[in-house]
């Protein structure tokens, strides 16, 4: 199996886990970290474009994993950390990943989280560098191993 295949079957493996269980963690805390780490993946590059914010926002709207959610609340949620980490990068972000450590001493959500920024970086058929580590520091945030999560 190629590289490629094996982060492809990964990003498989992750979207099946985390649909199988986010319905038990709809709560305030990881709306937000779920949706702080989507914006730090977009933002994986020092910036967001539309592309990205369009492409996003059209997954938390359509995605069976965030449907315990309401869709609403959990896009304007996106929305407004895209507009934190885009106003000010390096505050923004610091802020973005107080949002995701809030769940860190829950292992279960924790573990939703970043499978959840696996499945967003992979939404666009590539998981490149800068994604991964923008997905190590959020697992580190989190009291995680990175390699957990093969990044």
């Amino acid at each position: 199996m190629g590289f490629l295949d094996k982060l492809k079957a990964m990003g498989a493996q992750a979207s099946k886990e985390a649909q199988d269980g986010w319905s038990r963690f709809n709560n305030g805390a990881f709306a937000d970290a779920t949706m702080a780490a989507c914006a730090l993946i977009g933002a994986a590059d020092g910036k967001i474009d539309q592309t990205e914010r369009s492409r996003t926002a059209q997954f938390i709207t359509t995605s069976d994993k965030l449907k315990a959610f309401n869709v609403s609340d959990m896009r304007d949620k996106y929305d407004r950390y895209c507009d934190k980490i885009t106003a000010d990068f390096d505050f923004g972000k610091i802020e973005l990943m107080q949002a995701i450590g809030k769940v860190a001493g829950k292992p279960d959500q924790a573990r939703a989280v970043v499978q959840l920024a696996v499945v967003i970086a992979n939404s666009d058929g590539e998981f490149d560098e800068k994604e991964m580590g923008v997905v190590r520091e959020i697992a580190q945030a989190l009291k995680l191993d990175p390699s957990e999560f093969n990044v």
